[in-house]
């Protein structure tokens, strides 16, 4: 059950629906990883903001798609606490190369940094496929239940956000 979920919207590059971003999230934690507590910030950030994440604490120059802060080992202490920050404009960028959708993309990094949260590790060619895997898992399961073409409203209407269709195109494997 989610303790605390909180969604901040510090980029400009897409309009987002946080409240179906919300759902898609609690669905993940709760149901699909049935993690019991869990305190979890969400941050939607430009390329100038993940630059500066990049840079100043893991010593990486340039932009990235995501970054995840652990604030507890989860090994340890079974608690999903942390917080995840996505680069929507990274999000728009990678869907083109892998042929998906830009929110696609998004969920896709949530989940990649919740993994992170969860104890997954991608620095070994063994655990990148693990957490590749269990991160298709995931995105498939979430595919299923929700319409991920979700976020973007269209311009100068106010109400619910346009739903535009999703990429039939199965995740795809390493």
């Amino acid at each position: 059950m989610i303790t605390a979920l909180t969604i901040h919207n510090r980029q400009r590059a897409r309009s987002i629906d946080t409240r179906h971003l919300a759902k898609i999230i609690r669905t993940v934690t709760d149901k699909l990883l049935q993690s019991e507590t869990v305190e979890l910030g969400i941050y939607l950030v430009g390329s100038a903001r993940i630059t500066l994440l990049n840079e100043s604490f893991l010593g990486h120059a340039g932009p990235t798609d995501v970054i995840t802060f652990p604030y507890t080992d989860s090994r340890i202490v079974p608690k999903l606490w942390g917080e995840v920050f996505v680069c929507v404009p990274e999000a728009v960028e990678q869907s083109r190369n892998f042929r998906t959708s830009w929110q696609k993309e998004v969920v896709r990094y949530i989940i990649h940094g919740v993994l992170h949260l969860l104890g997954y590790d991608d620095h070994s060619k063994p655990d990148r496929a693990r957490m590749k895997r269990a991160e298709n898992r995931l995105v498939a399961q979430v595919a299923a239940r929700f319409d991920l073409g979700l976020i973007e409203r269209k311009p100068g209407r106010k109400g619910p956000a346009a739903r535009k269709p999703l990429d039939p195109q199965p995740p795809k494997r390493p």
